[in-house]
């Protein structure tokens, strides 16, 4: 049995989704991961798993350029042949279901972890992509012999009230999981150290990274002592990046120190006492909440979809900011900085809920289980876990 998965990009890939293709390999399955060129793809051959490059520039607009794309996919999934496609992310999504077609694979699933640019924003540009993606959504995604998995509720009904999706297609999955055992709480020094707040995303604007950056500027102007850290890149291929320029100027202000892209996120987060994402982006469900959860940190986001999946009640797993206001995520860092006893309170039952809900184990079991929901032929009796 083969099976393929298919993303815009190969960081995406490994870091997200590697876990669910070793179970796949302990199940007797063989896993094909496609993206473009990228620093990650060829780390998966470590592992046993094979990488295509496909030529795919996700923010193209070019008609031309994206035949050419979706022609280069159709052959190469002839090539492959796999019994499943597994694709990650709106455009993939949609382009893959349409090359599937063509190239008469047997099964799809679509996982689209939030609505992303076209849907977040209200730039002219997104507003005028909504409804050419909405059609294509519409015309693709939940044909077939197929399935559609998201990661919260909110986008869920968005779809189906659009009728974008059928909701008998529709399997709701919270996160792509993360390793439990591998995150973990460490020991925190009781006394008056710095408080060390930490954002870790990609450098968006509705990611709240400027607001992240201002509620350092507001206590530091009220002297407050607090430590924020800045872990990310730029993202090139989206519209609304944060420049490297932008996040160079606030570590040369004061306000933050910017630690770029950051390979061991279990070292880091142990250094930490905040994950904080005051993100007005449609997310899924936020990678780095729910890593913060798993590492026993207390937790600050905002009530937006996506994001109320971690922290489902203020001031019990976490709090919660309004969306583009620095003055509140900065009063609420003086009062975690004032309330340790809370601190340490909310990130305990942040952990708690990481176990309950966000373990990779139960989210790659139930991402199985929609598989063989698909697939004429079962996978083999469950082996040991992959690590």
């Amino acid at each position: 049995m083969r099976i393929v998965f298919f993303a815009n990009t190969d960081w995406y890939l490994y870091n997200f989704r590697l876990s669910t293709a070793l179970q796949l390999r302990a199940h007797g399955a063989e896993v094909v991961m496609v993206s473009p060129p990228g620093d990650f793809g060829e780390r998966f051959q470590e592992h046993g798993i094979g990488w295509r490059q496909l030529a795919m520039d996700r923010a193209s607009l070019n008609p031309l350029r994206e035949l050419h794309t979706l022609r280069e996919l159709v052959g190469l999934l002839r090539s492959e042949r796999p019994d499943l496609l597994h694709n990650f992310t709106v455009k993939c999504a949609v382009y893959g279901a349409m090359a599937a077609r063509m190239a008469r694979i047997p099964a799809v699933i679509n996982a689209v972890a939030g609505m992303g640019y076209v849907f977040a924003s209200d730039s002219f540009k997104a507003r005028m992509l909504r409804p050419i993606v909405s059609t294509l959504m519409r015309t693709t995604l939940g044909h077939g012999h197929s399935r559609v998995i998201l990661q919260n509720p909110d986008d869920a009904q968005a779809l189906v009230d659009a009728r974008l999706v059928p909701g008998d297609k529709i399997r709701l999955i919270r996160s792509s999981g993360v390793d439990t055992q591998r995150f973990q709480p460490t020991p925190r020094d009781d006394g008056r150290r710095t408080l060390r707040v930490l954002l870790a995303a990609r450098l968006l604007r509705e990611k709240g990274v400027a607001e992240f950056a201002e509620a350092s500027r507001l206590l530091r102007q009220g002297g407050r002592d607090i430590e924020f850290l800045l872990a990310g890149t730029p993202d090139p291929g989206n519209p609304h990046s944060i420049t490297a320029e932008e996040a160079q100027a606030w570590q040369d202000e004061g306000l933050l120190r910017w630690l770029g892209h950051v390979e061991d996120m279990p070292a880091l987060l142990a250094t930490v006492d905040v994950m904080a994402l005051p993100s007005y982006y449609r997310e899924g469900v936020p990678r780095c909440l729910i890593e913060g959860a798993a590492a026993g940190l207390a937790l600050i986001t905002t009530d937006l979809p996506g994001c109320r999946e971690v922290v489902t009640d203020h001031g019990s797993d976490g709090l919660r900011v309004p969306a583009r206001d620095a003055q509140s995520l900065a009063d609420l860092l003086a009062q975690l900085d004032d309330d340790r006893e809370l601190l340490a309170t909310l990130g305990a039952n942040a952990r708690e809920r990481a176990l309950r809900q966000f373990d990779e184990r139960i989210v790659i079991r139930r991402t199985l289980d929609v598989y063989e929901e698909l697939l004429t032929v079962p996978l083999q009796a469950r082996a040991p876990v992959a690590g």
